[in-house]
């Protein structure tokens, strides 16, 4: 009996490789690919010890701490050390979003769009399909665990020796299915897909949150998130192995729990109940623009949430620049400002530059709903009724900007909120709100580029998010790895005056602002003309 549950779950294997295989491949190449080359860039950055002592007294920085994980002691650092002080956070954020997103895509999502339902119907087994999902995921996240295993540990570094790399690469894909279990279970309590990733998500940043406030103020608190037995290797120094058997048993016992509870469930249910809504729709609710703003107004409000107090946080560092950062060349090369300029407006100006590259993800977002909404056959609900597409469309596309105008202010605002309280020279909010919507222009590139391929090629929509890695890896570690003139070029982010240190060239907000427009314009047409996807 236990046998045919699992009935055809090699067959399903092969199936769920062959529809993911692209993002898949992306995924792997992007994470392992980006690493190698930061590790291979640092030898050239860290030249002496007083290089990598410098970069040890950064770290002796309560914020510096909440951000990127609890640090070693000052006399231990060694290459390796900085390698995953800088690295490790974030990449364990971009594998766990890899594992959310697929796990996702390989239950909810395909029970959601019926393809489950059809694979049900063949002698297959109840939880064949979750077994194959969580089987796949397995393999991905080995594979990246080899590759970057080699990778690092055939650099020629001496610090980078076989135990200390197994031992990176372990701890990030384990964290990364870490979450990929805990996107399993979700997806047997939720009743939706979007229900899921958006609670999935959710743990995450709940997860960062706890580890950054236990970090700074209560050890003990820290280890009551995944990301805070992440950080808690001491790779490259101490090699603790504790936190990768912790997270092992973690993953055991959410995998587990995420098939018991698979069982108990009906297909296109969820073990929660279902929230009622309300009796009767509101006047603004039954227009266009109340009807989008209702499916949107989740994930706007927590981006900006996010984005404030992500913002909030690096505005807390701004008084201690000068004082721990002068004298650095690994943030004198990132930042790369004009010669006359202090650390501290090289900084602002920097940060700014990243957190916008951050904003444009939900703007993104809420265009790419509109294609997920035809995927789901749900547009035909509109345009069979006295609804234009160029109304959707467009109303789609006000969103994106006003949400990108929103962002930009939180920005501005989380900065300035935190600021204030530690600069001696306070800046005012006003000078922050110029600071951050000087990457409008950009920002609105990426709007016209992503109504372009919806309404042009809509197969390609989810290609926008390359582009988007592209720019972020252009401006994190560009000057780093001396990129050529025509690579940085191609970024849009690149053409935006370092303001405001340099002169705002409106001649060129204007031209960035007229390819978007183009864009955009050139989409709608498309848009319009094309057949809806079924």
């Amino acid at each position: 009996m236990i046998r045919e549950n699992f009935k055809g779950t090699s067959q399903l294997i092969k199936l769920l490789f062959k529809q993911h295989r692209l993002k898949i491949f992306l995924w792997v190449i992007g994470i392992v690919g980006i690493s190698i080359v930061v590790a291979l860039a640092y030898p050239e950055i860290y030249t002496s010890k007083e290089d990598i002592m410098g970069f040890a007294i950064t770290m002796d920085n309560p914020a510096m701490i909440a951000m990127l994980g609890s640090g070693y002691e000052t006399e231990s650092f060694n290459l390796g050390a900085i390698f995953a002080n800088e690295m490790l956070m974030f990449t364990s954020i971009a594998l766990a979003t890899m594992n959310i997103l697929l796990m996702s895509n390989s239950t909810r999502d395909d029970e959601q769009a019926g393809r489950l339902e059809i694979i049900q119907s063949l002698p297959v087994g109840k939880v064949s399909y979750l077994t194959a999902g969580v089987i796949l995921l397995f393999l991905v996240n080995l594979s990246i665990n080899l590759l970057l295993t080699i990778g690092l540990a055939t650099l020629g570094e001496s610090v980078f020796t076989w135990e200390s790399s197994l031992l990176y690469s372990s701890i990030l894909t384990l964290t990364g299915l870490f979450f990929a279990g805990i996107t399993a279970v979700i997806a047997q309590l939720s009743e939706t897909a979007h229900g899921t990733k958006q609670l999935a998500f959710g743990t995450l940043i709940f997860s960062y949150v706890i580890r950054m406030i236990g970090d700074v103020q209560s050890e003990t608190l820290s280890l009551f998130s995944p990301l805070g037995w992440t950080t808690r290797t001491e790779v490259f120094v101490e090699n603790y192995w504790l936190p990768v058997f912790v997270l092992s048993i973690g993953v055991i016992i959410l995998t587990s729990l995420a098939f018991y509870l698979r069982t108990k469930r009906d297909m296109f249910a969820g073990i929660l109940p279902s929230r009622s809504g309300k009796s009767h729709a509101s006047t603004f609710l039954k227009t266009t623009p109340g009807f989008i703003w209702h499916l949107q107004k989740t994930k706007i409000i927590s981006w900006f949430i996010l984005l404030f107090a992500l913002c909030a946080a690096f505005g807390a560092i701004l008084g201690e620049l000068e004082a721990y950062f002068s004298d650095i060349n690994i943030l004198q090369q990132f930042l790369a400002g004009s010669a006359g300029d202090g650390m501290m407006e090289q900084f602002i100006t920097y940060l700014f530059a990243i957190m916008s590259i951050f904003s444009v993800f939900p703007v993104l977002s809420i265009m790419i709903s509109l294609k997920s909404e035809e995927d789901a056959n749900r547009t035909e609900h509109f345009y069979t009724r006295a609804v234009s597409r160029s109304k959707i469309f467009l109303t789609y596309c006000i969103f994106s900007v006003l949400t990108s105008l929103l962002m930009q202010f939180a920005i501005a605002g989380g900065i300035y909120m935190t600021s204030k309280n530690v600069l001696e020279e306070t800046i005012s909010l006003q000078s922050y709100v110029e600071m951050s919507f000087v990457y409008l222009p950009a920002i609105f590139v990426f709007i016209g580029l992503i109504t372009l391929l919806i309404g042009i090629v809509p197969k390609l929509t989810h290609t926008i998010w390359l582009y988007v890695t592209y720019v972020f890896v252009v401006l994190y570690i560009g000057n780093l790895l001396e990129f050529p003139k025509w690579a940085n070029n191609l970024s849009a982010f690149h053409h935006i005056s370092e303001y405001p240190h340099e002169a705002i060239e409106w001649k060129t907000m204007l031209v960035l602002t007229s390819i978007g427009f183009i864009l955009t314009i050139i989409g709608l047409v498309g848009y319009t003309n094309r057949d809806i996807e079924a």
